[in-house]
C-alpha cells in the first residue's frame, strides 16, 4: 500500500498533535487531511516550520494543563443531587447517565465535554456514587454524587 509523510499542523485524534512528522495512506492525506488543512506534504522547506510547530505546541498544551487544573478545582467544590423517579422499595426507572451528569454539572457552572465523563455504566442504585472526569492526560478528577428520590418513600406504620 502507498503511504505519505506528512507535518501534521493542527492535533488530529489518534494521530499526534502539531509538528509532529506522521506517515499515514496516501488516500487518507490526499482526502482528508491536506483538504481541512491539518497538514502538509513533508518536504525540506516544511521540515524548517517543526520548530516553530512544537514551539506552539507546548504553548498550547501548558496554557490547557492550567485551565484543566483550575476546572478540576471548580468540579471538586462542586455537590451534585440527581433526583430520580423511583417505584416500590426504592427501585429506580431507567438510569443515571453520563447526559445526565453532564447536565446537572452544566447547570452548575461547570463547562465540560460530556465525553469527558468516564461512567462504566449507567447508575441504577440510589446513594452515593463516584465517576472519573478526565480533562487532560494529565488530569483526572474523581467526583462524587448523589442519587436521590423524588418521593421518598416513607416506612409504612404498622
Amino acid at each position: 500500500m502507498a503511504h505519505s509523510e506528512v507535518l501534521l499542523l493542527k492535533p488530529v485524534d489518534g494521530l499526534g498533535a502539531e509538528g509532529d512528522q506522521v506517515k499515514v495512506r496516501a488516500g487518507y492525506a490526499r482526502n482528508f487531511l491536506l483538504p481541512q488543512g491539518m497538514a502538509v506534504p513533508l518536504t525540506q522547506s516544511n521540515r524548517k516550520q517543526v520548530d516553530a510547530l512544537k514551539k506552539a505546541r507546548g504553548l498550547r498544551e501548558a496554557k490547557e494543563l492550567g485551565g484543566a487544573q483550575e476546572l478540576a478545582k471548580q468540579i471538586e467544590k462542586t455537590a451534585i443531587a440527581i433526583a430520580v423517579k423511583t417505584g416500590e422499595g426504592g427501585k429506580l426507572f431507567g438510569a443515571v447517565t453520563a447526559n445526565d451528569l453532564h447536565d446537572k454539572l452544566a447547570a452548575a457552572g461547570v463547562t465540560i465535554d460530556k465525553r469527558r465523563i468516564q461512567l462504566g455504566q449507567p447508575v441504577k442504585t440510589l446513594g452515593k456514587h463516584e465517576v472519573k472526569i478526565k480533562l487532560h492526560p494529565e488530569v483526572t478528577v474523581d467526583f462524587t454524587f448523589e442519587v436521590v428520590s423524588e418521593h421518598p418513600i416513607e416506612p409504612a406504620q404498622a
